[in-house]
């Protein structure tokens, strides 16, 4: 039986808020939009608390807790259980799911920025 007046014994999550709340969202199985819609907040707003750019009000922590069936604690302070579907393959698979996007991302920059050269030139040679 776990005794909750040693709960501070336990190490806590070193991760940011942000952090806790990525893999909180991942282990219950949602996206970000979905998380977003649930909450009735803007993708956006989800990422910029990801990304710990942002944090939420008091009222969405709350939810987001509820939602994502973590405790509110473990959540802000990572005080507490983590979410009990996590585990070190899903990790990975998410880990791999953000380095195939980054890749994309990655190819279509490169695109873009040899369309952009591509422009660059011929208004140089049309000024010529």
């Amino acid at each position: 039986m776990h005794d909750t007046a040693h709960i501070y014994s336990d190490v806590p999550d070193r991760d940011t808020m942000g952090g806790r709340l990525s893999r909180a969202r991942d282990a219950a199985g949602m996206t970000v939009a979905e998380l977003a819609r649930r909450l009735g907040v803007k993708t956006s707003t989800i990422q910029a608390w990801e990304s710990d750019r942002s944090q939420p009000r008091a009222n969405r922590l709350t939810m987001l807790a509820g939602v994502l069936n973590v405790s509110l604690s473990w959540l802000l302070h990572g005080i507490g259980a983590s979410p009990a579907d996590e585990s070190r393959s899903e990790l990975v698979q998410a880990v791999s799911a953000n380095l195939i996007r980054l890749r994309r991302l990655h190819d279509e920059t490169g695109r873009m920025i040899a369309q952009i050269e591509q422009d660059l030139a011929r208004a140089a040679g049309a000024e010529g």
